[in-house]
């Protein structure tokens, strides 16, 4: 038996932050939210941009636009991601 959900809950359930998301998959970036937003821009995030985790742990290694980023989980908790 399969379950349908509605967009709203869809779309709820699939935010998640970067630090949160699973390593090895792509993801769009969705927000930006806390304190360190404009450092995060600097680096290249916004809004719509694919990310790929390619590691877990304090530090965490992903590719933005085909450079590599080591971020640490203070800056991943302030991206929230969906599946792309």
């Amino acid at each position: 038996m399969k379950f349908f959900r509605s967009k709203q809950q869809a779309s709820a359930c699939d935010k998640m932050t970067l630090s949160q998301a699973r390593p090895g998959r792509l993801f769009r970036v969705k927000a930006l939210e806390g304190t360190c937003c404009s450092r995060l821009r600097q680096m290249g995030f916004c809004e719509a941009m694919e990310v790929r985790k390619l590691s877990d742990g304090q530090n965490m290694l992903c590719t933005l636009c085909g450079t590599k980023l080591a971020l640490n989980r203070k800056l991943a908790d302030q991206i929230l991601v969906t599946p792309a």
